[in-house]
């Protein structure tokens, strides 16, 4: 009777795991991930020449990549190695590029892409320097930094729909989430030195050996 069950379970978890192998929806998230970074040059091309009604709905579809990527992967429970890496570099890479393409337009103040931009080539640094001291991979992202991106995101977002429209409420929505963006990039870039610091702190020696 146990020999039984066993190979009913056996056979329960062999097809379990042959139904998420070959789900047609295993690779979504990563896909829209894919997708967003792909976005990306058609999002500056379209800035560069003006095209702002048609950079706003890119943005916005990048937006929905980016909210529909992690809503499957915890939905659907198809949280990859792959998308734990990819996604925030799409975030940043996405970010980062408007940013100074903004910058170049004339409509992004400098301190706060400077700030932007130095905080994620600063954390890229530490974190290749942290894998090559201690050998450490993960890093899993605060909640001073997404609010940060929520803050960039709400930033790129005012900054082009300026372009469309003359509303007041628009140009306080702009004051309002670049003051917030250049706010939360110093204390998330604070708060991120602070946890590397005790990473370092803790990490024991690369020969193993009990420091003197």
């Amino acid at each position: 009777m146990m020999e039984a069950q066993e190979s009913t379970d056996r056979s329960v978890a062999m097809k379990a795991h042959l139904v998420d192998r070959f789900n047609p929806f295993r690779s979504t998230p990563n896909f829209l991930t894919l997708l967003r970074i792909c976005l990306a040059p058609f999002l500056v091309a379209a800035i560069l020449e003006g095209h702002y009604e048609l950079s706003f709905a890119l943005f916005v579809a990048a937006g929905l990549t980016d909210l529909l990527d992690g809503t499957l992967a915890r939905l659907l429970r198809q949280r990859s190695m792959l998308g734990h890496y990819l996604d925030p570099v799409a975030d940043k890479l996405l970010l980062s590029t408007l940013f100074l393409v903004l910058l170049h337009k004339g409509l992004m103040p400098v301190t706060v892409t400077v700030l932007v931009f130095g905080r994620d080539v600063a954390i890229l640094l530490v974190a290749a320097i942290l894998y090559a001291a201690v050998g450490r991979r993960e890093f899993h992202p605060s909640l001073f930094g997404k609010a940060n991106t929520l803050a960039q995101i709400g930033a790129v977002a005012a900054v082009l729909l300026e372009q469309l429209t003359a509303a007041s409420w628009v140009g306080y929505f702009r004051t309002v989430a670049l003051d917030l963006t250049m706010a939360l990039t110093v204390a998330s870039g604070l708060h991120y030195a602070w946890l590397v610091s005790r990473r370092l702190g803790a990490a024991p020696p690369a020969n193993g050996s009990s420091p003197k």
